[in-house]
Protein backbone atom coordinates (compact mmCIF):
# COMPACT_ATOMS: atom_id res chain seq x y z
CA UNK A 1 0.00 0.00 0.00
CA UNK A 2 1.12 3.59 -0.77
CA UNK A 3 0.22 7.08 0.85
CA UNK A 4 0.82 10.53 -0.70
CA UNK A 5 -0.54 14.19 -1.68
CA UNK A 6 -2.86 15.22 -4.10
CA UNK A 7 -0.36 17.57 -5.59
CA UNK A 8 2.94 19.03 -4.24
CA UNK A 9 3.32 19.94 -0.96
CA UNK A 10 4.12 23.52 -0.70
CA UNK A 11 7.89 24.11 0.42
CA UNK A 12 7.90 27.24 2.77
CA UNK A 13 5.40 29.34 0.54
CA UNK A 14 5.32 27.36 -2.61
CA UNK A 15 5.92 24.44 -4.27
CA UNK A 16 8.85 22.70 -6.45
CA UNK A 17 8.57 18.96 -8.13
CA UNK A 18 11.82 18.66 -7.13
CA UNK A 19 11.73 19.42 -3.06
CA UNK A 20 8.13 18.89 -3.07
CA UNK A 21 9.19 14.53 -4.07
CA UNK A 22 11.72 14.71 -1.14
CA UNK A 23 9.81 16.36 1.23
CA UNK A 24 7.37 13.55 0.30
CA UNK A 25 9.62 11.01 1.05
CA UNK A 26 11.13 12.38 4.27
CA UNK A 27 7.38 12.52 5.60
CA UNK A 28 7.60 8.66 4.57
CA UNK A 29 5.16 8.78 2.05
CA UNK A 30 5.45 6.94 -1.12
CA UNK A 31 2.81 8.29 -3.84
CA UNK A 32 1.56 11.41 -4.99
CA UNK A 33 -0.62 12.65 -8.02
CA UNK A 34 0.46 15.17 -10.42
CA UNK A 35 -2.30 17.76 -10.42
CA UNK A 36 -2.68 18.91 -13.78
CA UNK A 37 -6.04 20.15 -13.35
CA UNK A 38 -6.19 23.56 -15.57
CA UNK A 39 -3.88 21.79 -18.20
CA UNK A 40 -1.00 19.26 -19.15
CA UNK A 41 1.66 21.70 -19.62
CA UNK A 42 5.01 19.98 -19.00
CA UNK A 43 7.69 19.50 -21.43
CA UNK A 44 8.54 15.76 -22.31
CA UNK A 45 12.24 16.28 -21.35
CA UNK A 46 10.87 18.11 -17.77
CA UNK A 47 8.82 15.21 -17.54
CA UNK A 48 11.11 12.59 -17.66
CA UNK A 49 13.38 14.52 -15.41
CA UNK A 50 10.67 14.97 -12.75
CA UNK A 51 9.66 11.57 -13.26
CA UNK A 52 13.37 10.04 -12.76
CA UNK A 53 13.71 11.78 -9.03
CA UNK A 54 9.80 10.23 -8.07
CA UNK A 55 11.48 6.84 -9.16
CA UNK A 56 14.87 6.78 -7.26
CA UNK A 57 12.91 7.84 -4.18
CA UNK A 58 10.14 5.15 -5.29
CA UNK A 59 7.35 6.93 -5.31
CA UNK A 60 4.59 6.18 -7.17
CA UNK A 61 3.32 8.72 -9.65
CA UNK A 62 -0.46 9.53 -11.30
CA UNK A 63 -1.83 12.41 -12.56
CA UNK A 64 -5.10 14.19 -12.27
CA UNK A 65 -6.48 15.18 -16.10
CA UNK A 66 -7.99 18.79 -16.30
CA UNK A 67 -11.28 19.83 -14.66
CA UNK A 68 -13.21 20.36 -17.63
CA UNK A 69 -13.86 17.47 -19.28
CA UNK A 70 -17.56 17.00 -20.52
CA UNK A 71 -17.91 13.90 -22.45
CA UNK A 72 -21.82 14.69 -22.87
CA UNK A 73 -21.53 18.55 -23.30
CA UNK A 74 -23.91 19.69 -25.65
CA UNK A 75 -20.82 21.55 -27.35
CA UNK A 76 -19.34 19.48 -30.35
CA UNK A 77 -15.73 21.71 -29.55
CA UNK A 78 -15.71 20.67 -25.70
CA UNK A 79 -16.34 17.19 -26.25
CA UNK A 80 -13.20 17.20 -29.31
CA UNK A 81 -11.21 19.49 -26.51
CA UNK A 82 -12.29 16.46 -23.78
CA UNK A 83 -10.43 13.63 -25.58
CA UNK A 84 -7.56 16.30 -26.30
CA UNK A 85 -7.77 17.06 -22.76
CA UNK A 86 -7.64 13.34 -21.39
CA UNK A 87 -4.96 12.52 -24.13
CA UNK A 88 -2.32 15.25 -23.57
CA UNK A 89 -2.57 13.90 -19.76
CA UNK A 90 -2.06 10.44 -20.60
CA UNK A 91 1.07 11.48 -22.51
CA UNK A 92 1.95 13.72 -20.01
CA UNK A 93 1.49 10.95 -17.52
CA UNK A 94 3.30 8.48 -19.49
CA UNK A 95 6.72 10.95 -19.72
CA UNK A 96 6.28 11.06 -16.01
CA UNK A 97 6.21 7.14 -15.44
CA UNK A 98 2.71 7.66 -13.66
CA UNK A 99 0.44 4.60 -14.10
CA UNK A 100 -2.69 6.11 -13.57
CA UNK A 101 -4.69 9.33 -14.98
CA UNK A 102 -7.83 10.32 -13.27
CA UNK A 103 -10.79 11.86 -14.90
CA UNK A 104 -13.86 13.59 -14.45
CA UNK A 105 -15.97 12.04 -16.99
CA UNK A 106 -18.97 13.93 -17.52
CA UNK A 107 -22.43 16.29 -16.20
CA UNK A 108 -25.30 14.78 -16.50
CA UNK A 109 -26.55 18.45 -18.03
CA UNK A 110 -29.62 18.76 -19.70
CA UNK A 111 -29.74 14.88 -20.75
CA UNK A 112 -28.65 12.56 -18.76
CA UNK A 113 -29.85 9.82 -20.71
CA UNK A 114 -27.25 10.00 -22.83
CA UNK A 115 -24.21 10.55 -20.44
CA UNK A 116 -22.97 6.89 -20.32
CA UNK A 117 -23.15 6.51 -24.59
CA UNK A 118 -21.28 9.85 -24.79
CA UNK A 119 -18.88 8.84 -22.09
CA UNK A 120 -18.10 5.24 -24.04
CA UNK A 121 -17.69 6.97 -27.25
CA UNK A 122 -15.50 9.86 -25.38
CA UNK A 123 -13.24 7.32 -23.49
CA UNK A 124 -13.30 4.88 -26.84
CA UNK A 125 -11.37 7.71 -29.12
CA UNK A 126 -9.00 8.56 -26.59
CA UNK A 127 -8.10 5.11 -25.98
CA UNK A 128 -7.73 4.42 -30.03
CA UNK A 129 -5.21 7.84 -30.28
CA UNK A 130 -3.54 6.18 -27.21
CA UNK A 131 -3.20 3.11 -29.24
CA UNK A 132 -2.20 4.57 -32.32
CA UNK A 133 0.95 6.49 -30.36
CA UNK A 134 2.08 3.24 -28.37
CA UNK A 135 0.69 4.86 -24.76
CA UNK A 136 -0.49 1.68 -23.18
CA UNK A 137 1.07 1.85 -20.16
CA UNK A 138 -0.97 4.38 -18.36
CA UNK A 139 -4.71 3.61 -17.25
CA UNK A 140 -7.56 5.56 -17.80
CA UNK A 141 -9.05 5.84 -14.43
CA UNK A 142 -13.01 7.23 -13.85
CA UNK A 143 -14.04 9.14 -10.71
CA UNK A 144 -16.26 8.39 -8.30
CA UNK A 145 -17.82 11.81 -8.45
CA UNK A 146 -19.68 13.51 -5.19
CA UNK A 147 -22.52 15.80 -7.08
CA UNK A 148 -25.79 13.92 -7.77
CA UNK A 149 -25.51 15.70 -11.16
CA UNK A 150 -22.01 14.31 -12.40
CA UNK A 151 -21.44 10.94 -14.00
CA UNK A 152 -19.93 9.03 -12.01
CA UNK A 153 -20.99 5.92 -9.78
CA UNK A 154 -19.46 2.82 -9.55
CA UNK A 155 -21.78 1.16 -11.70
CA UNK A 156 -22.01 3.70 -14.44
CA UNK A 157 -17.81 3.42 -14.76
CA UNK A 158 -18.29 -0.62 -14.70
CA UNK A 159 -20.30 0.11 -17.56
CA UNK A 160 -17.40 1.69 -19.07
CA UNK A 161 -15.45 -1.00 -18.45
CA UNK A 162 -17.38 -3.26 -20.18
CA UNK A 163 -16.84 -1.56 -23.61
CA UNK A 164 -13.63 0.46 -23.32
CA UNK A 165 -10.18 -1.80 -22.67
CA UNK A 166 -7.79 0.29 -19.98
CA UNK A 167 -10.69 2.29 -18.25
CA UNK A 168 -10.60 1.09 -14.07
CA UNK A 169 -12.50 3.30 -11.47
CA UNK A 170 -10.81 5.52 -9.16
CA UNK A 171 -12.50 5.64 -5.56
CA UNK A 172 -13.02 8.77 -3.99
CA UNK A 173 -14.44 7.51 -0.54
CA UNK A 174 -15.52 10.75 -0.03
CA UNK A 175 -17.43 11.57 -3.11
CA UNK A 176 -19.21 8.55 -2.42
CA UNK A 177 -20.18 9.69 0.99
CA UNK A 178 -21.12 13.04 -0.14
CA UNK A 179 -23.56 11.59 -3.30
CA UNK A 180 -25.12 9.30 -0.58
CA UNK A 181 -25.85 12.20 1.35
CA UNK A 182 -23.68 10.87 4.26
CA UNK A 183 -24.46 7.17 3.53
CA UNK A 184 -21.30 5.66 4.85
CA UNK A 185 -21.99 5.83 8.66
CA UNK A 186 -20.99 2.58 9.82
CA UNK A 187 -17.83 -0.17 9.06
CA UNK A 188 -20.03 -2.45 6.98
CA UNK A 189 -21.38 0.37 4.73
CA UNK A 190 -17.72 0.96 3.94
CA UNK A 191 -16.93 -2.83 3.76
CA UNK A 192 -19.91 -3.02 1.42
CA UNK A 193 -18.61 -0.21 -0.54
CA UNK A 194 -15.36 -1.70 -1.04
CA UNK A 195 -16.53 -5.17 -2.00
CA UNK A 196 -18.40 -3.23 -4.89
CA UNK A 197 -15.33 -1.26 -6.06
CA UNK A 198 -12.66 -4.62 -6.02
CA UNK A 199 -14.97 -6.42 -8.41
CA UNK A 200 -13.96 -3.47 -10.70
CA UNK A 201 -10.46 -3.02 -9.88
CA UNK A 202 -7.37 -4.22 -11.48
CA UNK A 203 -3.84 -5.27 -9.93
CA UNK A 204 -3.76 -2.20 -8.30
CA UNK A 205 -7.02 0.09 -6.43
CA UNK A 206 -6.68 3.70 -6.92
CA UNK A 207 -8.20 5.80 -4.07
CA UNK A 208 -8.76 9.26 -2.92
CA UNK A 209 -9.72 10.30 0.26
CA UNK A 210 -10.91 13.23 2.99
CA UNK A 211 -13.74 14.27 4.56
CA UNK A 212 -16.43 16.07 3.60
CA UNK A 213 -19.25 18.82 3.48
CA UNK A 214 -22.45 17.87 1.51
CA UNK A 215 -25.69 18.83 1.68
CA UNK A 216 -28.78 17.21 -0.82
CA UNK A 217 -27.23 17.87 -4.25
CA UNK A 218 -24.03 16.08 -2.59
CA UNK A 219 -21.05 17.30 -2.40
CA UNK A 220 -19.66 20.76 -1.13
CA UNK A 221 -16.27 21.04 0.10
CA UNK A 222 -13.42 18.62 1.27
CA UNK A 223 -12.55 18.54 4.92
CA UNK A 224 -9.72 17.12 6.89
CA UNK A 225 -9.65 13.96 8.15
CA UNK A 226 -10.53 15.40 11.86
CA UNK A 227 -14.09 15.78 10.64
CA UNK A 228 -14.97 12.47 10.53
CA UNK A 229 -17.51 12.29 7.45
CA UNK A 230 -16.87 9.96 6.68
CA UNK A 231 -15.02 8.17 9.43
CA UNK A 232 -11.61 6.93 7.67
CA UNK A 233 -11.04 4.77 10.34
CA UNK A 234 -13.01 1.94 9.08
CA UNK A 235 -11.50 2.04 5.53
CA UNK A 236 -8.19 1.68 7.67
CA UNK A 237 -9.88 -1.42 9.37
CA UNK A 238 -11.24 -3.07 6.82
CA UNK A 239 -7.85 -2.79 4.12
CA UNK A 240 -5.39 -3.02 6.98
CA UNK A 241 -4.93 -6.81 6.19
CA UNK A 242 -5.96 -7.17 2.76
CA UNK A 243 -3.91 -8.14 0.25
CA UNK A 244 -5.17 -5.48 -2.91
CA UNK A 245 -1.99 -3.46 -3.84
CA UNK A 246 -3.91 -0.29 -3.13
CA UNK A 247 -2.91 3.51 -4.17
CA UNK A 248 -3.88 6.29 -1.20
CA UNK A 249 -4.27 10.17 -2.37
CA UNK A 250 -5.24 12.82 0.19
CA UNK A 251 -7.20 15.31 -1.13
CA UNK A 252 -8.43 17.08 2.41
CA UNK A 253 -7.08 20.28 2.38
CA UNK A 254 -4.09 19.19 4.82
CA UNK A 255 -2.73 17.14 1.39
CA UNK A 256 0.44 15.84 3.33
CA UNK A 257 -0.40 15.83 6.97
CA UNK A 258 -3.47 13.89 6.30
CA UNK A 259 -1.62 11.21 4.06
CA UNK A 260 0.42 11.06 7.26
CA UNK A 261 -2.77 10.52 9.48
CA UNK A 262 -4.18 8.35 6.93
CA UNK A 263 -1.19 5.98 6.78
CA UNK A 264 -0.74 5.77 10.05
CA UNK A 265 -4.60 4.66 11.20
CA UNK A 266 -2.90 1.13 9.62
CA UNK A 267 -0.83 -0.34 12.25
CA UNK A 268 0.64 -2.42 9.61
CA UNK A 269 2.25 0.86 7.53
CA UNK A 270 2.34 3.05 10.65
CA UNK A 271 5.34 4.14 11.43
CA UNK A 272 7.06 4.21 14.93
Amino acid sequence: MRFGPAGYPAIGTKSDPEKSLQYTRDLGLDALEVEFVRGARITEERAHTIGQIAKNLDIRLSCHAPYFISFNSETPETIEKSVDWVVDTAVAAHNLGAYLIVIHAASYGKHPETALDNVIKGMSVCKDKLDDMGIKDVILGIETMGKKGQFGTLEEIGKVMDSVDGVRPVLDVAHVHARGVGCLKTKQDMQDLIDEYFKLVGPIAHFHISCIKYGDKGEISHLPLSEKEPDMQFLADILNDSKQDCTFICESPLIEKDAVVFRDMFPAYRKN
